[in-house]
């Protein structure tokens, strides 16, 4: 709560000023009854028109002044509401962004997605009923009942009956449906998670012809949803009838007791009328109570789900040294070379995980030096890959960069050094100098040619004719998928950096294009050091050092020649290959 509250608090005069003008609003109401009872028992019992005129038009400067007091009141409730879910979405983005991959792993993105928006929007959607209503509707409930008591004790004896029974009946069916709203949300996440899941796997199912099962895994994931929302409506739903049936009894009570009364003498028919009519006002002030608690009770249970995001803390923290600093040097304090990238004994294991992922894995790669690492499905080449721009830290041993490790260093600050190609490209929508800008924004026309060039990309952009203009469509849906893999190298060269990481990032790319791409990163690179994951022997044969890694483990290191020579599991690796080859030579 606290939390929310300093979202409110930079807007202080709007978020006064919307549950004030409500009040003001709700203090004309509390007239009417009184005016009402006046043109009953003045100007239609004394047959006084000009007082019914009179009367008639105070009730409509009360009903004019109030509308505009309920206007403004929204105006400032909407505008305080939007300005704290704007800044708390934006916050929640910015607190997303600090995680690392483990974080992201663990929660889910279609977790993080549903707070953001769905949750976030409850929130917001609660902000603006608060405001509005929370206060109004007591104040009003409150003054009926006193405004009732003015007019006369006796007759107004049933309010003090009425009221607190719709208050247990009230809270009675907030308490049972708070933690049913908070299951709803839990099994709409699954539902956005099934959702994401086909949208972004829609080829692989209809490659398989799943379809059929997909839509009944969905049905059933949408059908726990809509029995639980069914379950926890019914609950709501008793609030109107039982509301009703309370406020109406409440007022048969007021007209036996009302009735009595003026046929005593005691009281005139118009003061019976007034009683109703703020018994009537209560009624309509508590049905929208139970509304706003219900939606309150959804709203806070967004909240809390908000607020768990919020209280994950990075397991990498953006704090360190300037990875910048101190790593120009070519040699360190014994005289020996620094490696660019050392790999000391390194342990890797996923949250949650009982087995390492990787094991005892060692290496260095000097500047200006390629390292090939192959190895099976599953071996850990893209882990490997993730431990050197600290996407994740290791749990054993230590990575160092330029002689330091990089556990002491800022990730944004290694990520300036080191460029990734991951294994799936991607690019994003807008022109194609927007996209090569995103490595380094200040890079010219002429260097991302360059860049271009050399991750063979040069000639179709240039047979587009479109230039560095070219619009790119959401997710490079109007480019193939080795277009895409080129530029995506071409984005990372762009930003010039110190280590280049091409994990599988040429698996589209037909074996010449593949061949050029690789003579020209080692011609155009100067001192870049380059890592090249690939299952492809032909891709990392002529890289200095090769890297096998079998089940996480490392299996051997050396060039192509020494592991063809003395390795089995290079070895076995390369016959694969070689088999496959003349398979399709002879088909």
């Amino acid at each position: 709560m606290n939390r929310l509250l300093s979202y409110l608090k930079p807007h202080p005069f709007i978020t006064v000023m919307a549950p004030l003008f409500k009040m003001l609003e709700a203090t004309f109401e509390l007239f009417v009854p009184l005016v009402v009872a006046q043109m009953i028992d003045v100007g239609i019992g004394e047959q006084n028109t000009p007082y019914l005129w009179k009367m008639g038009g105070l009730l409509i400067l009360l009903g004019i002044v109030g509308f505009s007091f309920s206007l403004t009141a929204q105006y400032f409730a909407a505008k305080s509401a939007i300005s704290a879910g704007m800044a708390m979405r934006s916050d929640l983005f910015r607190h997303i962004n600090t995680f690392s991959y483990q974080e992201i792993d663990t929660i889910g993105t279609s977790t993080l997605i549903n707070r953001m928006t769905n949750d976030v929007n409850q929130v917001q959607n609660g902000i603006n009923m608060f405001l509005r209503l929370f206060l109004r509707s007591p104040f009003v409930v409150l003054g009926a009942m006193i405004m009732a008591f003015l007019v006369d004790v006796r007759a107004a004896l049933p309010f003090a009956v009425t009221i607190p029974v719709l208050l247990v009946v009230v809270f009675a069916i907030l308490l049972a449906s708070m933690p049913l709203y908070k299951n709803v949300q839990r099994q709409l996440d699954r539902v956005l998670l099934g959702t994401r899941e086909n949208l972004l796997g829609i080829r692989v199912v209809r490659a398989f012809a799943r379809q059929e099962e997909e839509k009944e895994r969905f049905a059933q994931e949408t059908d726990g949803l809509y029995r639980k929302q069914i379950f926890v409506g019914k609950i709501s739903a008793l609030l109107n009838p039982l509301t009703y049936v309370i406020i109406n009894l409440g007022i048969i009570a007021v007209l036996w007791f009302g009735g009595r009364q003026v046929d005593a003498g005691s009281l005139t028919q118009g003061q019976v009328i007034a009683l109703i009519n703020y018994m009537s006002q209560i009624l309509t002030e508590l049905v929208k109570l139970a509304n706003l608690i219900i939606l309150l009770s959804r709203a806070l249970a967004s909240l809390a789900r908000v607020n768990a995001i919020f209280d994950v803390q990075p397991s990498i923290p953006e704090a360190g040294r300037d990875a910048a600093a101190g790593t120009g040097a070519d040699a360190g304090a014994d005289g020996a070379p620094v490696p660019a990238v050392a790999f000391e004994n390194v342990g890797f294991t996923y949250a949650g995980s009982r087995q390492e992922t990787l094991c005892g894995i060692s290496f260095s790669v000097m500047p200006g030096e390629t390292l090939g690492i192959i190895g099976g499905t599953g071996s850990g080449k893209s882990t490997l890959a993730s431990l050197i721009p600290r996407f994740y830290d290791c749990t054993a041993g230590a990575v160092r960069l330029f002689g330091q490790d990089v556990r002491s260093l800022s990730p944004s600050s290694i990520r300036k050094r080191v460029s990734i190609v991951p294994q799936k490209a991607t690019v994003f929508s807008g022109t194609l100098r927007e996209n090569m800008q995103w490595g380094r924004k200040d890079a010219t026309d002429e260097e991302i040619y360059r860049a271009l060039d050399t991750a063979q990309a040069r000639e179709f952009v240039d047979s587009k004719k479109q230039g560095l203009d070219l619009m790119i469509q959401q997710g490079g849906s109007n480019l193939s998928g080795g277009q895409k893999q080129r530029l995506t190298i071409a984005r990372a060269l762009t930003s010039q950096p110190d280590i280049l990481i091409l994990d599988d990032s040429a698996s589209a790319l037909d074996f010449a294009t593949d061949a050029r791409l690789r003579r020209a990163i080692k011609e155009n690179t100067e001192n870049m050091t380059v890592f090249i994951i690939s299952q492809r022997v032909s891709a990392i044969r002529n890289a200095d050092h090769i890297l096998v890694l079998d089940d996480g483990h490392p299996a051997g290191y050396g060039t192509h020649e020494e592991l063809l020579a003395s390795n089995h599991v290079y070895q076995e690796i390369c016959a694969s290959q070689s088999a496959g080859k003349e398979a399709a030579a002879n088909a």
